[in-house]
């Protein structure tokens, strides 16, 4: 049967308007996300980290420098170990741009080690390493923190110099940690209306046997799937709107509209509608669509930098962070809204649409409106 999009509005409507009435969907709709930003913009302040990425440029090459960042390095006894803390120094080339660059890695935390560092120190010169950071990062203070004592360290052992820190932000200083939360709720609210309500309803319809009766009509897989998507799309605009001015008005959030939210607020509900449905199908009972459907969103929900950044969770659990939908959604929001960064925003919105198209068909494929 031809698509029809009257048919897909028609279900629309009808989808609409059950949800508008039910006081339950209008709550973890557009209300809960609203109480999740009052809550964590009025009482969270950031917590500590076990290995922070910061990236080093080098523009000395005497001794001292060297010794330096060996102290630095000597924070952390393995980058590669999720057991390890303190720092994990990525160099840059002394030809790089270093603003530029941690921009374009979507980073704060960097150091930069002057020309001249080792022969001023043995001089009897004060010298200064530039140290950037982001004061609305959790992250930042604590590279301030462990650089603080390794030059403390050197100022208190060594027989020549001294050495100062001249502070730099990667952004601008006006950002704050509410500008980088409204992005993680954005995702979240993304995820959670979408894949619970598609879960529950996919699984329940076909025990009531609700898909045998629409499979009657007209109406067809497809348009009905659709007519899912077109819903939370509209229902993610409206709280991010919702969100935004909460963060604008009640806590001067800073929020930069471009083209790139709108991207992640369309794929984004299309990737978690379609997973929900394709969960809730593959399941054999709407109790055991509750479980996948819970093993599937509580990881998502509190490993992809939704609450806290991924760069302040220990690698192993960077590395589950990286397979998780949910974070392309929140660090192409990331890059868009704070960093201003279209490129990697353009590659985690390709990855999402690629997923998208993927869980879609797969979802249609195994979406049966009667029962073998």
């Amino acid at each position: 049967m031809a698509f029809s999009p009257k048919r897909m509005v028609a279900e629309l409507r009808v989808y609409a308007r059950s949800n508008i009435r039910s006081r339950e969907g209008f709550f973890f709709t557009l209300i809960f996300p609203i109480i999740l930003i009052l809550l964590f913009g009025a009482i969270f302040s950031g917590g500590g980290v076990s290995q922070t990425t910061v990236y080093v440029q080098n523009h000395d090459s005497g001794p001292i420098s060297s010794a330096f960042i060996s102290a630095l390095n000597g924070t952390s006894n393995n980058c590669s170990s999720s057991a390890s803390s303190g720092l994990c120094l990525k160099s840059v080339a002394t030809n790089q741009n270093f603003s530029q660059y941690l921009s374009s890695k979507s980073a704060s935390d960097g150091i930069v080690i002057p020309e001249g560092f080792s022969a001023d120190f043995e001089a009897n010169q004060k010298v200064n390493v530039t140290l950037f950071g982001n004061p609305a990062s959790t992250t930042s203070a604590i590279v301030m923190g462990i650089t603080s004592e390794v030059v403390n360290g050197f100022n208190l052992h060594g027989s020549a110099g001294v050495l100062g820190i001249l502070s730099r932000t990667a952004v601008s200083s006006n950002y704050k940690y509410i500008d980088f939360l409204i992005p993680g709720l954005i995702g979240f609210s993304a995820l959670t209306s979408p894949m619970f309500a598609l879960v529950n309803i996919s699984s329940t319809y076909r025990r009531d046997k609700v898909f045998k009766l629409l499979s009657l009509t007209p109406l067809t897989k497809t348009e009905w799937l659709l007519s899912k998507i077109i819903w939370y799309i509209g229902t993610t605009i409206m709280s991010f709107i919702l969100m935004s001015a909460v963060g604008v008005y009640a806590f001067g959030a800073h929020i930069t509209l471009n083209w790139g939210i709108g991207m992640f607020l369309v794929i984004g509900p299309f990737f978690f509608v379609s997973l929900g449905m394709l969960v809730g199908t593959i399941s054999n009972s709407p109790e055991s669509a509750a479980v996948v459907g819970n093993l599937v969103t509580f990881p998502m929900m509190f490993l992809s930098g939704t609450f806290f950044p991924v760069s302040s969770m220990p690698m192993y659990l960077q590395g589950v962070a990286h397979v998780l939908p949910l974070y392309y959604m929140i660090d192409g929001l990331n890059n868009v809204m704070i960093y201003g960064n279209y490129g990697p925003a353009l590659f985690d919105g390709g990855l999402l649409v690629v997923l998208s198209m993927v869980v879609f068909a797969l979802a249609v494929r195994f979406f049966r409106w009667r029962e073998d």
